[in-house]
């Protein structure tokens, strides 16, 4: 297993704030995303950086061993949980027009970590 790889995603990412957005729809900000995420206390890897994308305000991630589930909301506040085997990780944070930053924190059964994301958007690139 990849050390601290499930802490990609806090990226950029808690449910809480969307409890009444059922539905999906277009947000100014679908497209692909370059995130890079930043440990600013625990034992991870210092950082890493990722292509993630934003459909219909939902986000993904292209590798299917990472359970990625989270949410932009219609003014740009991201909530995003991501699993990787025993490992999972939270972010929260906003999205602008082309750049993006937040925080984060997760855990695995020997490690827990934090710190920062920052994220900007890839042009003329499309999910």
């Amino acid at each position: 297993m990849r050390k601290g790889s499930v802490f990609i995603a806090a990226l950029v990412l808690a449910a809480p704030l969307w409890v009444g957005a059922a539905r999906a729809a277009p947000t100014p900000y679908d497209g692909s995303w370059s995130v890079s995420i930043i440990t600013d206390s625990g034992s991870c890897d210092r950082g890493y950086r990722y292509a993630l994308h934003i459909k219909d305000g939902r986000i993904s991630y292209d590798d299917p061993s990472f359970g990625v589930s989270g949410m932009v909301n219609p003014r740009g506040q991201v909530a995003v949980t991501v699993r990787y085997g025993d490992q999972v990780a939270s972010g929260t944070g906003r999205l602008f027009s082309d750049y993006g930053e937040g925080v984060w924190s997760g855990r695995s059964p020997s490690s827990q970590c934090s710190g920062h994301w920052e994220a900007e958007r890839r042009p003329g690139v499309n999910p």
